[in-house]
């Protein structure tokens, strides 16, 4: 298990490479088509030429700018964004997943009381992240989603005794907040016991 640890190591630090390197190419791509439908570059030049076939690139992500607000020239730009939150994504999960790994590799070495305290860390960590679903569904519509339905049975039996104590600021919610760092003391707490 050990020796998997370090190729996932291994991976993470390619894909951070290989992730840079298609995030600069993309980004000079993407200012390549922003000055092209902008009008910056002469439309018969081959730069203009070049960053036309690009079009198919861009074209779904740039319906969606469009619906959304944006512009015929944005799409370019959200197109970068959309790269480089699909390659953190992807980053996060590789090293997620890796963290898992070693988690378990090291309770396992610790015996018994090793994997109590994974168990534990495991559900304040579940309950932690349903926290933060909800309230990233809150902001997205998705509330009654499945996802944001899940999150509600997770949590809802921590937050609602806290919204009742706890004051509203403005428009805001702050007890996600206050539970998301109390359930990281308890969790200290907890496994400093153990």
């Amino acid at each position: 298990m050990a020796e998997f640890i370090v190729v996932l190591n291994a991976v993470i630090g390619w894909l951070r490479v290989g992730f840079t390197a298609v995030l600069v190419v993309a980004a000079v791509l993407a200012t390549l088509a922003w000055a092209e439908r902008t009008r910056r570059l002469n439309a018969f030049g081959a730069a203009a030429r070049f960053a036309r076939k690009l079009d198919p690139l861009i074209t779904p992500v740039e319906r969606r700018a469009v619906r959304f607000g944006g512009t015929h020239a944005s799409a370019p730009w959200w197109a970068l964004l959309a790269l480089l939150l699909t390659g953190a994504a992807l980053l996060g999960l590789v090293g997620y997943l890796r963290d898992v790994l070693s988690n378990i590799y090291y309770a396992m070495d610790q015996g018994p009381r090793g994997l109590v305290r994974l168990a534990i860390s495991s559900v304040f960590m579940v309950i932690q992240l349903a926290i933060i679903a909800r309230v990233v569904m809150s902001w997205i519509g998705g509330t009654y989603s499945r996802l944001g339905q899940l999150a509600y049975k997770l949590t809802e039996w921590f937050l609602a005794p806290l919204r009742r104590v706890l004051p509203t600021i403005g428009m805001v919610d702050i007890a996600p907040l206050v539970a998301y760092f109390g359930l990281s003391l308890i969790r200290g707490f907890v496994l400093g016991a153990i």
